[in-house]
């Protein structure tokens, strides 16, 4: 299986014009605050492409890898 690899800055998109300006996953209207609730909630990242199919587990990953990323920098 051929796994794309998608820039964490490419897996978000803005546009005041699409959720209010909210970050969404890109190509869909999914804002990415829509996956840290389910995270919180005790959803796995695999309930959440089932339940968001338009965003891919590959999205999801590199935005979590570029949120822990930003974190890291702000306590080094």
């Amino acid at each position: 299986m051929n796994h794309l690899k998608i820039d964490p800055m490419q897996a978000i998109t803005q546009n005041p014009n699409i959720m209010s300006g909210a970050p969404c996953f890109s190509g869909t209207r999914v804002p990415v605050a829509t996956l840290f609730d389910n995270l919180r909630d005790g959803a796995t990242l695999n309930q959440f492409v089932e339940w968001f199919p338009g965003v891919s587990l590959q999205q999801v990953k590199d935005v979590l890898k570029q949120t822990s990323d930003e974190v890291f920098k702000l306590v080094r």
